[in-house]
């Protein structure tokens, strides 16, 4: 079949929905400044769906940074890759501070978190050696697995979170590598983004007492949310230095675009020469450095952001469960509610919830979650208030009892024309 013909037929699974859905259930156009109220479709709506943790999207003194480097420098330099021509001592002066926050050597930045992660993956694991994983691990570690597949390597996955499962994937990894000569790459995620409960990292670096194996943080959701200082998961469990190599992207609580890979010296400053996404890719620009550089210092420096964050999470997630609403496992600021139903009701409520409750908040359906089940999912931020928390939950509240009356029963998309 042509390549074309068999895209018309077969649009994939969430292509599937794409006329019905385009710029509204899909690519919907939030407009204005970045804030818990933006505008959807002309209309002011309370916005729960931005990875902007700490609010510093918006903070004058992050607008400040970004605005003064690009006057400074335009948004060209330093042109080329950093290991021909676009290293600068601001680059190095980011990176270390960031190696230092996270408690590690080293570490090395980012253009783009997502091709980062899939790069470090294919760099440190050879055909010979074998990846050991989470079943719910995000897309940008499975495109790294499928790479790390196409070189003849091999991987085995193990049950979300279950110990036990890992174990067993590990016995077959070391019977594996016995025969190959190569090492075990485990990887999982700090904070698992969708359903925000956390990685088993204390039981799962217990098993380094057994086996012969480094450990792969993914820990998007986790950098300036979690732990003490905000330093992560992995510092929220204190096995920060039982760590070996933790990713984290600009992307969340830096408000940001980017990311940074640390490890030890010798580790980072092998993937410095190996890392394909950024031997071939233009260096970050210098207001993406300035500003990372302040966003840095901010959450470093003034705690009371994640101290408002939390605030209004726990708010949130306490209020929603007494008012009887499953949200999972989730042990961090990632808060899923998950209700029962079809396709069509999910739309049908979630459009309720936009044009009638003026509430903006993304909709998860099959096949990221299992069919005929419903994730709405609330991303609380540090500059959303307890009045908007109060009036979110009485909104879920009303359209959880419409939903049981039958009164979004649909087979089909909800329209928005």
């Amino acid at each position: 079949m042509d390549i074309f013909d068999r895209i018309k037929e077969h649009m994939g699974p969430l292509g599937q929905y794409g006329k019905e859905a385009h710029g509204y259930f899909t690519f919907p156009k939030l407009e204005g400044e970045i804030s818990p109220k933006m505008k959807f479709r002309g209309k002011e709506v309370l916005t729960w769906s931005l990875n902007n943790y700490l609010g510093l999207a918006n903070h004058p003194e992050v607008r400040k940074a970004d605005a003064d480097a690009a006057a400074d420098y335009g948004m060209a330099y330093p042109m080329g890759a950093r290991m021909m021509s676009g290293q600068t001592s601001k680059h190095e002066e980011l990176e270390a501070k960031l190696a230092e926050f996270v408690g590690k050597e080293d570490a090395y930045l980012l253009n783009f978190g997502y091709q980062g992660m899939v790069s470090i993956i294919d760099a440190l694991a050879t055909r010979n050696d074998v990846i050991v994983y989470d079943s719910e691990s995000h897309a940008c570690i499975m495109d790294g697995i499928f790479i790390h597949k196409a070189k003849g390597g091999k991987s085995f996955v193990f049950a979300h979170n279950e110990m036990d499962k890992c174990e067993k994937m590990l016995q077959f990894a070391t019977k594996r590598v016995k025969e190959t000569g190569g090492g075990i790459l485990l990887i999982t995620e700090g904070v698992f983004g969708m359903a925000g409960d956390l990685g088993n990292l204390k039981d799962i670096v217990a098993l380094k007492e057994k086996y012969d194996f480094r450990i792969l943080v993914d820990d998007a959701h986790g950098f300036g949310t979690m732990g003490k200082t905000g330093a992560g998961v992995a510092e929220h469990f204190d096995v920060a230095d039982k760590i070996d190599v933790v990713f984290n992207t600009f992307a969340k609580s830096m408000a940001g675009i980017g990311g940074f890979v640390a490890s030890n010296e010798e580790v980072v400053n092998y993937l410095r020469y190996n890392l394909r996404s950024q031997i071939f890719a233009k260096s970050l620009p210098m207001p993406m450095v300035f500003g990372a550089l302040k966003r840095l210092e901010m959450l470093r420096d003034q705690p009371e952001h994640k101290a408002n964050l939390w605030k209004v999470v726990n708010a949130l997630q306490k209020g929603l469960k007494e008012a009887g609403f499953n949200l999972g496992k989730t042990e961090s600021p990632v808060t899923p509610v998950f209700l029962e139903g079809n396709v069509g009701e999910a739309t049908e409520l979630t459009m309720d919830l936009r044009e009638n409750y003026n509430i903006f908040c993304s909709i998860v359906i099959y096949p990221v979650i299992p069919k005929d089940q419903i994730m709405l999912r609330i991303i609380p931020t540090a500059v959303h208030t307890l009045e908007d928390v109060d009036y979110t939950i009485k909104a879920f509240r009303e359209v959880q009892e419409k939903l049981k009356a039958g009164k979004y029963k649909s087979d089909k998309i909800a329209s928005f024309i």
